[in-house]
């Protein structure tokens, strides 16, 4: 069943959290992850598209969400621009997943490598099955398992967990 232009206001509801956490994930901060947010749905709303069910317009937001946050980190504006620390931001009212100062374990989780934080995103706060990260991402799932697996190593070796 495809979505026509008026479930675009549904599609925002449905997803809006995600994205906006996806961006903040790439971006690292409130601000800019708001500006990527709202930057993606006028996209949609700008360009409509038809999906052909809720999965494909979540996989749909996640890849251009995803594209969006890299071209921003790419762009020159961004690269002239002094960054601010977190803690002197105000949070963000859709930040629901960061307290005011983000914890440890978060900023490390910001500071993998990209392959990683995709998956670690999709399944620590998504909740989703590493099948279900395979599909969306077009990746074997195995692939995903291994990511998963080397994100934890290298989280636990950041964060001082380490096994003995």
């Amino acid at each position: 069943m495809a979505r026509s232009v008026g479930s675009i206001e549904g599609i925002y509801r449905r997803h809006v959290q995600m994205v906006y956490r996806l961006c903040y994930s790439y971006l690292g901060s409130s601000a800019e992850a708001e500006d990527a947010t709202q930057a993606l749905f006028m996209k949609l709303v700008e360009h409509p598209r038809s999906f052909e069910g809720e999965e494909h317009e979540k996989a749909w937001l996640i890849v251009a969400a995803k594209n969006h946050c890299l071209d921003v980190l790419k762009s020159a504006a961004r690269s002239r621009v002094v960054a601010l620390d977190e803690r002197v931001l105000e949070p963000s009212v859709e930040d629901e997943v960061l307290a005011d100062e983000p914890s440890e374990a978060m900023r490390a989780i910001l500071r993998l490598p990209e392959k990683y934080k995709d998956v670690v995103f999709l399944h620590y706060f998504e909740g989703k099955r590493t099948d279900e990260i395979a599909r969306m991402l077009g990746s074997p799932p195995s692939t995903i398992r291994n990511r998963l697996a080397d994100a934890r190593a290298l989280l636990r070796k950041e964060l001082g967990g380490g096994r003995t």
